[in-house]
């Protein structure tokens, strides 16, 4: 059947467009991004195993609970004897590259969506399609982009996992009640105090939820850019399926779940115990 409309056209005239007249301004992001990278990979791949699963187990034991700490030590062990530490270390530096850029853009966004009900309009329909098109879909800017690597896997990352931050760093400030917004309005307060010292303190167990969902998309999405060489656990499950090697599939999938499961455990511990305060 041919085609009567090709939005695609436009999508990839405007991307040419791009790569033409913007490639200094990629090159740059590229190599600034790869050094970030691999900066933090570096320092997570130096630190000896036994210092990083003991502060992880302290992380999960003072955040957590006590069974938490036990599942963290004897995962993060079990990970180290199946010979994929520097994989996960790997995977780790570009799970926390991609949250914190991906928080950088999504909690301003999340304020102004909250704030101004021209740009809610604007961004919610945006945050659904960043949502619902499939991940994979990603892939195809990040490598006409930056190329093959760990940018371009971090780029696709950010992408895929920013709109749940959005969208509960809004929804936490919307729910802030309007009596004691008021309050603070007939107490003198401007603008960025009540910003600062009521919203945001009042909207921060929602806000924490975010960045729990942020990190969590950011695991899922950075085993699918293994791919396109973003190297870390993602490439050994590429590799276990390209070689229909169960063996390496099921320990580096398992690998995966046990990352996810902790980190996953210990934000969430930390959302509460902040919430709390």
């Amino acid at each position: 059947m041919e085609k009567t409309i090709d939005i695609g056209q436009y999508i990839a005239i405007a991307v040419k467009w791009l790569m033409a007249n913007l490639r200094p301004v990629f090159d740059f992001i590229k190599t600034s991004g790869n050094a970030g990278i691999e900066s933090i990979e570096w320092v997570l791949v130096t630190i000896p195993f036994f210092i990083t699963i003991a502060l992880f187990t302290a992380a999960a034991w003072r955040y957590a609970s006590r069974g938490v700490a036990a599942f963290t030590l004897a995962g993060l062990a079990l990970i180290y004897l199946m010979g994929f530490w520097e994989e996960t270390m790997q995977t780790l530096a570009l799970i926390i590259s991609s949250t914190i850029i991906a928080l950088i853009i999504a909690i301003p966004l999340g304020i102004w969506s909250a704030k101004n009900s021209t740009a809610h309009r604007v961004i919610r329909p945006l945050l659904d399609l960043m949502q619902t098109m499939p991940a994979f879909v990603y892939l195809i800017p990040a490598v006409l982009f930056f190329s093959i690597g760990k940018l371009p896997g971090a780029f696709a990352t950010i992408i895929f996992a920013m709109p749940p931050a959005v969208r509960l760093t809004a929804l936490g400030i919307q729910q802030v009640p309007a009596d004691v917004l008021e309050a603070a309005r007939s107490l003198g307060a401007t603008q960025k105090q009540i910003l600062f010292k009521v919203e945001l303190p009042l909207a921060l167990k929602t806000i924490l939820t975010g960045v729990n969902q942020t990190i969590l998309l950011s695991l899922s999405m950075v085993v699918i850019a293994g791919m396109i060489a973003a190297g870390g656990l993602g490439e050994k499950v590429l590799e276990g399926i390209n070689n229909l090697d169960i063996g390496l599939g099921f320990e580096s999938g398992l690998s995966v779940v046990i990352l996810a499961i902790v980190l996953d455990r210990i934000t969430q511990g930390f959302g509460n115990k902040m919430s709390v305060k």
